[in-house]
């Protein structure tokens, strides 16, 4: 006996070895799960439809636009290609350009076909075209089935799951709902007539080079403009090389036809705005010439009149030699000063529109003021271009973007710039009207020598042919700007249209799934194993009973495959039998060591029942009797006695009634049928159990017993349930106390560690029943408890039931705990 030692009453610490053996006895279950997952990813990948990617190539030029250059053909550069290039960049990420190349395609409407797994897009293969009304209602995300019945006519199908369904305006671009019929809605139409419905509206039209299969079903379905608008633009992708004038813009998408018309259309419609763009600068300034040409033939008219009417009143039609010297020195002078007028004009228009506006996108050209200065030109042009980039970008890009930072901050140096040069322009400009006023003074004291008439008629002269002169200037200028307007190129230039030749097909790394499938089936088991492992509460193993108590295993029996109990009787070359007959050899090595002779007494007990206590008393005692020891088996579990039905004898008589004095000790014993075992049952169940088991005629029977036999079995209730077997300790010299596997709860150990460790039991071991190596996780033999209980299935099992092919195959899908 250990007289001193520490019982381990709980086992916190997670087994690994049991994790790992347990989660490879789980291998059925990932072969299983690795098929269903490998048969899963081979569905999903012939079902998989293939994106593909085309490109097109453009380059952004950089074009000044002549309205803004001097006579002698100025050029500039305005902040450079790259500045160009990033805001090209911009617009043809934003959101309004790619809402505008949707609207136009209409690309918020599909064309589509049954396919085998899945709804094609067939676009322009599609046989027919659906004119809708856009400023009608059209249904949202619901697929519209067309069945052309005859040449003229078709059905209508669609089916409803709600009671009302969204539709939207693609005018406005209004969402709603509207009420529609639950269920099939169908309807038998003529082609070519309108479809007039709340939820749909517009013509179905076969073109002249289509031909329809009739009965074959198509689908028309139309997709939020938002929600379309926001999947091309995230699919779209722009990339500049560095340096680089050239922009490539390619689309992902399943329908290469639809990649390559949105594609040019995303060109298309950058080319147009940026001509739109470009034609503003001369728009503007015919607006200012129009403005110009009206006041000054205005002006013009009412000199001709006042000219024709003086000369009718005076009879003058001749200013004679010195008349026309003075007037044309006057015409000259007069245009020059009207020139440098309406530049000054201009400049201080100029300047009050650049100090009291926040956008310059609608200045006039300086040319049309006859502004030749190479810097005022280049930077209205600058400022002008700037502000224009400016507005287009606020209806796509974020107000606090850091482009808005860059367009403002050029914006205010051009600001500060132009106005420098307005004041220092202006300057030089008044000192040569100054010098004009001079000349036109000394002019003047000549003119005051003439005759009055002939003053006054060069007077009037004088007004007309300087209105005559600005109309015709400002006519002139209305001209070049009309020319410039007609002969403007857009900036993009296409290098490389989208075609349909040698698409990129995305192809998913379709065998990675497979990949994913095996890790899930290695997954799912070990989390399985993990959790049942970490959560276990029951004995599995002998080394889970070392683990949780210091009692010793005096033995572990194998798993009773038997309809009865009396294994060792009918079956003594089982390994079952053979694993009693080593309990008997440890029984007479622990009996020698401990020095106990004469009648032994051996208590069988458990922690609750179930666990196999009758199981292994019975066999204890048979193994014993069969070795030649007179051997007699006491049932004391008077609540539940079980002992009678095994060996099929009778239950009417047992120890109660021996103990309550009814009947005398001989006509209690019986017979087993096996040799040298004798039986006293329990007998009828007494309403006081505890009390006949504590009497002292239970004493006295056990005393008189010692005298007949060599040992003597106590079959006693479970010590976690009553106290009757406690109490029941003090008669034995040996207690089995029984634990089984795949049953015991590790906490029910508590009890007899407890009072093993306060020395109320003595000489005490374990019995491990029900052990099943083959589901243990390689736990296997050689714990040293006995012989034969280790590979059962060879050697000593040639009695057992054989297994069949059927049982086995059952058995290899069977949980494993």
């Amino acid at each position: 006996m250990i007289e001193e030692f520490e019982v381990s009453e709980s086992n916190s610490t997670f087994d690994v070895k049991k994790f790992l053996f347990r989660a490879l006895s789980y291998w059925k279950w990932f072969l299983l799960l690795f098929v269903i997952g490998v048969f899963a990813v081979y569905q999903q990948n012939i079902r998989e439809e293939f994106s593909y990617r085309l490109g097109t190539k453009i380059s952004v030029e950089d074009d000044s636009n002549p309205l803004f250059t001097s006579s002698a053909s100025l050029t500039f550069n305005w902040g450079g290609v790259t500045s160009k290039i990033q805001t090209m960049v911009v617009i043809l990420k934003s959101r309004t350009h790619h809402e505008k190349v949707v609207d136009r395609l209409e690309f918020y409407k599909s064309y589509l076909k049954q396919g085998r797994f899945r709804m094609q897009d067939i676009y322009k293969a599609a046989p027919f075209r659906f004119n809708h009304d856009y400023n009608a209602p059209q249904l949202l995300n619901i697929p519209i089935k067309i069945t052309f019945l005859s040449v003229d006519t078709y059905e209508l199908e669609i089916e409803f799951q709600e009671a009302r369904a969204s539709v939207q305006n693609y005018l406005t671009k209004e969402v709603s709902r509207v009420d529609v019929p639950l269920g099939v809605f169908k309807k038998q139409l003529e082609l070519g007539g309108t479809i007039a419905l709340p939820f749909l509206k517009g013509k179905i039209i076969i073109p002249e080079n289509r031909t329809v299969a009739l009965g074959e079903p198509f689908f028309i379905q139309f997709r939020n403009f938002n929600s379309a608008v926001s999947g091309y633009q995230s699919r779209t992708s722009v990339e500049n090389t560095k340096s680089s004038p050239i922009l490539d813009i390619s689309l992902i998408d399943k329908n290469t036809v639809k990649i390559v018309d949105y594609l040019n259309a995303v060109v298309d419609v950058l080319s147009e705005d940026q001509l739109n763009r470009k034609n503003l600068y001369a728009t503007n300034a015919i607006k200012f010439i129009d403005e110009q040409i009206f006041r000054v033939k205005g002006e013009m008219s009412d000199n001709a009149e006042a000219l024709n009417d003086y000369r009718k009143e005076k009879k003058i039609f001749s200013l004679g030699d010195e008349g026309v010297m003075l007037n044309d020195k006057f015409t000259k002078l007069d245009s020059e000063k009207e020139s440098i007028n309406r530049q000054l004009n201009y400049y201080i228009n100029l300047k009050n529109y650049l100090l009291t506006s926040n956008s310059f996108t609608e200045i006039p050209a300086p040319s049309v003021a006859g502004i030749e200065d190479g810097n005022i030109l280049t930077n209205v042009s600058k400022i002008n271009e700037l502000s224009v980039q400016k507005s287009k970008l606020q209806y796509s890009v974020r107000s606090d973007a850091s482009i808005f930072n860059d367009l403002n901050r050029q914006i205010e140096g051009l600001k500060n710039v132009l106005l420098e040069n307005i004041s220092s322009v202006t300057t030089v400009l008044r000192r040569e009207l100054e010098t004009v006023n001079s000349k036109l003074t000394q002019v003047e004291s000549q003119f005051s020598k003439l005759p009055e008439d002939q003053q006054n008629l060069i007077s009037i002269q004088r007004q007309y042919s300087l209105s005559e002169q600005t109309y015709n200037v400002f006519l002139a200028k209305r001209g070049e700007a009309e020319i410039i307007k007609a002969s403007n190129v857009s900036d993009i230039l296409v290098i490389d249209s989208a075609k349909n030749t040698g698409a990129t097909v995305l192809r998913k790394n379709l065998n990675v799934r497979y990949v994913f499938a095996f890790f899930f089936a290695l997954i799912i088991p070990l989390l399985i194993a993990f959790a049942v492992t970490f959560f276990d509460n029951s004995i599995r193993t002998p080394m889970d009973v070392e683990n949780l108590s210091t009692i010793p295993i005096l033995g572990v029996v194998g798993k009773n495959n038997l309809d009865n109990n009396l294994v060792v009787h009918r079956k003594p070359k089982s390994a079952v039998s053979e694993a009693f007959r080593a309990i008997r050899s440890n029984l007479q090595y622990f009996y020698k060591t401990h020095e106990i002779d004469g009648t032994k007494t051996i208590l069988v007990t458990s922690s609750v029942s179930g666990e196999g206590k009758t199981f292994c008393s019975i066999n204890v005692a048979t193994v014993l009797a069969l070795g030649g020891k007179k051997t007699i088996l006491l049932g004391l579990d008077l609540r539940k006695p079980k002992i009678f039905d095994d060996f099929k004898i009778k239950n009417d008589i047992g120890i109660v009634n021996f103990l309550i004095g009814q009947e005398s000790l001989e006509h209690v014993i019986q017979q087993t049928g096996v040799e040298h075992l004798d039986v006293i049952t329990a007998g009828p169940i007494p309403p006081n159990p505890s009390e006949l088991l504590i009497s002292e005629k239970l004493k006295g029977l056990l005393t008189t017993l010692k005298a007949k036999y060599d040992y003597i079995i106590l079959d006693t209730p479970p010590v976690g349930l009553v106290a009757d077997a406690i109490e029941l300790l003090s008669f034995a010299d040996v207690t089995l106390y029984v634990v089984r596997q795949d049953y015991t709860k590790k906490g029910m150990l508590n009890v007899i560690n407890e009072k093993y460790k306060t020395k109320q039991i003595q000489n005490v071991s374990l019995v491990y029943n029900g052990y099943d190596q083959k589901n243990k996780y390689g736990y296997g033999y050689g714990y040293g408890y006995g012989y034969g209980y280790g590979n059962y299935a060879n050697g000593y099992h040639s009695d057992e039931n054989k297994t069949g092919f059927k049982n086995k195959l059952k058995g290899l899908f069977k949980s494993n705990r």
